[in-house]
């Protein structure tokens, strides 16, 4: 057993670790760790604080539940604590919780039910009226999301033959066919795809614009009732069926049984079912059936002592690479892909997952026909994590030298892992820089959406941006779903696309390196296309918040054969290519900021461009250099090392409030 000190320590490491990881999983939608690794962890410090009770403190992970409210959203305290719940990992844990509870004196039957993965949510009804929809947040104090609650087709709006009031939990998820044409849509566009279904479901429920929400195909089940005026109920399973005699949609799948046997029975068939499943799921979980007995049982600081949820250990599976295949992405990078024999796994049968650079193949030494090792990252996203054995006599994979699209030479560029084809004319690329150029934060083309944009490009309509100035009603309307309105409409948002200032236009044209903040910066210094197409490396550096790297990525892009005459054209269209020449101070010159965290009036890009245009540097990492860091809910890490490196932190109000100093 280790010494208390020993102990202490690594419970310290246990719980920063854990709440880091909180953060980026309950309130950033962003996790670094797979579920089965954060469990690993949590159930780590739970044994340690078992063996030496002296450790527990009352903020340790394993006494509260792990989200915090954003300042984004109105808080709303939960009148019934919104509890999260105990795991087990084997078939004796689960026998130990049944002799908990018979040990009080109790002879119960339990409802065994599948765990849906996805984001805890409540709903109010009113006289059957929703009137308010929140997330869990800690337990106790959630976001007020009802507005976008609202936007989701699936969830009902009334209910027939409602009591008087009634609160229910579920959780609100998405289906894997939303989910797998969210992610299309985002690699077209050249941003990161949610790493699984649950992410990607509490990212769409917590964005600013409802139509949003409303578009990512959302759905929910029912599992709780909360609370209920005007009915009595005695049982849950008696409460789901009620639920759904009122047009809810409950949990999909609940059996009650009356042996911890049977109970366990039913969690392997649930297992096993996973196939025809269309929603990840991320466990089982037994509940005592009768109310109650529940109020009898109670609950400990965070969890109920009449439930827990049993957790299905990650499926590895072994398989024969066949080949591997390479994409070009919209900034020219090969992604390679390996190809394997098919292999059911949690759920679906798979074929194909990414390799992701050159170096990862490296590092496994992959030789097409060896025996590797795959399993779904949460259960979604089929990964390779180890060879097994090599073919006998393979020669290990070597990517290719020429662009599989266009036949151009491939180069690694600035010490990138990832190997990159630079020919402007590549028709890989192009699909992925039209969207990308009528993108919000490039030319905000409203309707010309990823699905729009590939017609375009596959009928040979549109190949580069330029293109887009010069396409007809008639051309439009041979669109699928295209009719007279929505082909005006789109004229119009392309016309409209003229006038904007050159910071979105220079984002738009998709320069290497270059993101929103340095085309701003580009477009400010410079005040003309021609002045930033012209500029050398020498002009270009003097710019603060510009590297060298950043310098040369401006130069060669200019530098590309097809590059002027995509500039001339947009010109002879009547596309803005000069600086509009928004008001700007230098309140902030020589400063530079970390916006962090999430704020309440403003998007983290707004911050930043106020930043900028005052004269300041907004900066995406915490240094010694660094005055301030603005800091919002959930600020994180960054926060941490402002305040290890005793920099000012300010909060929303602090910042605006300097910017309306004289």
């Amino acid at each position: 057993m280790m010494e208390l000190e020993q102990a202490k320590k690594r419970a310290e490491e246990l719980r920063a670790i854990i709440e880091y990881n909180n953060r980026l999983y309950y309130d950033q939608d962003a996790p670094e760790l797979e579920d089965f690794q954060y469990d690993a962890l949590t159930r780590e410090l739970r044994e340690l604080e078992a063996a030496y009770p002296e450790l527990v403190t009352p903020d340790s992970p394993t006494q509260h539940v792990g989200g915090t409210p954003s300042s984004r959203f109105a808080k709303v305290t939960h009148a019934v604590k919104m509890e999260s719940l105990l795991d087990a990992f084997s078939y004796d844990e689960l026998r130990d919780f049944d002799r908990r509870v018979r040990d009080a004196g109790i002879e119960p039957e339990y409802v065994v039910e599948i765990k849906i993965d996805g984001l805890s949510c409540s709903l109010e009804y009113e006289n059957g009226k929703l009137v308010r929809a929140s997330t869990r947040g800690d337990g106790v104090v959630g976001e007020d999301v009802t507005e976008n609650v609202r936007a989701i087709r699936s969830i009902p709006k009334t209910l027939q033959g409602a009591p008087e009031y009634l609160e229910v939990r579920g959780e609100v998820y998405m289906p894997h066919a939303a989910f797998q044409k969210l992610c299309e849509e985002q690699e077209l566009q050249g941003a990161a795809p949610f790493k699984n279904p649950r992410n990607a479901a509490a990212g769409s429920l917590r964005q600013k614009d409802p139509k949003i929400t409303g578009s990512r195909g959302l759905s929910i089940f029912i599992f709780n009732v909360q609370q209920i005026r005007g009915v009595e109920l005695t049982t849950h399973a008696g409460s789901l069926d009620y639920l759904k005699g009122l047009g809810l949609p409950v949990s999909p799948r609940y059996h009650v049984v009356h042996t911890i046997e049977e109970a366990i029975a039913e969690i392997e068939q649930i297992g096993q079912g996973r196939a025809g499943l269309d929603f990840d799921m991320d466990g089982a979980v037994i509940k005592v059936n009768d109310f109650a007995q529940r109020t009898q049982l109670g609950s400990t600081a965070k969890f109920p002592r009449w439930a827990i949820a049993f957790k299905y250990p990650p499926e590895v599976k072994e398989t024969r690479l066949l080949q591997i295949e390479i994409a070009v992405g919209r900034t020219g990078v090969l992604t390679p892909t390996a190809s394997f024999e098919p292999v059911f796994l949690a759920g679906t049968t798979v074929s194909r997952a990414t390799l992701h650079n050159e170096e990862f193949i490296r590092q496994f030494g992959l030789c097409i026909g060896d025996t590797i090792q795959v399993r779904k990252a949460g259960d979604i996203i089929p990964e390779v994590i180890g060879v097994t054995a090599h073919a006998e006599g393979a020669v290990p994979y070597q990517m290719p030298t020429v662009c599989p699209s266009c036949g151009a030479p491939v180069v690694h560029l600035a010490d990138e892992a990832a190997l990159r084809c630079i020919n402007p004319e590549c028709p890989a690329q192009s699909l992925r820089n039209l969207i990308h150029f009528a993108s919000r934060d490039a030319m905000d083309i409203d309707g010309l959406g990823v699905a729009v944009c590939t017609q375009l490009v596959d009928r040979g309509l549109v190949r580069s941006a330029a293109d887009l100035y010069t396409l007809t009603r008639e051309q439009l309307l041979t669109l699928d779903k295209f009719k007279d309105k929505s082909a005006d409409n789109l004229l119009r948002a392309i016309a409209r696309s003229k006038e904007n200032n050159l910071d979105k236009l220079i984002f738009g044209l998709g320069i290497r390196n270059i993101g929103y903040k340095a085309a701003a910066l580009l477009a400010e210094r410079f005040g003309s296309m021609d002045a930033v197409r012209t500029a050398d490396m020498e002009a270009l550096c003097t710019i603060d918040g510009f590297g060298e790297i950043m310098a040369q990525s401006v130069v060669e892009f200019f530098a590309k054969e097809g590059t002027e005459d995509l500039i001339r054209r947009l010109a002879e269209q009547g596309v803005n290519m000069t600086w509009k020449g928004e008001v700007r101070t230098d309140r902030f010159a020589g400063k530079t900021f970390v916006v962090t965290g999430t704020l309440s009036s403003l998007s983290r890009k707004e911050a930043e461009a106020l930043i900028v245009r005052n004269g300041g540097k907004a900066s995406g990492s915490v240094s010694k250099k660094t005055a301030y860091v603005v800091a919002g809910e959930a600020a994180g890490s960054k926060l941490d090392k402002a305040n290890a490196l005793g920099i000012p932190v300010l909060t929303e109000a602090e910042f605006l409030a300097m910017m309306e100093q004289e």
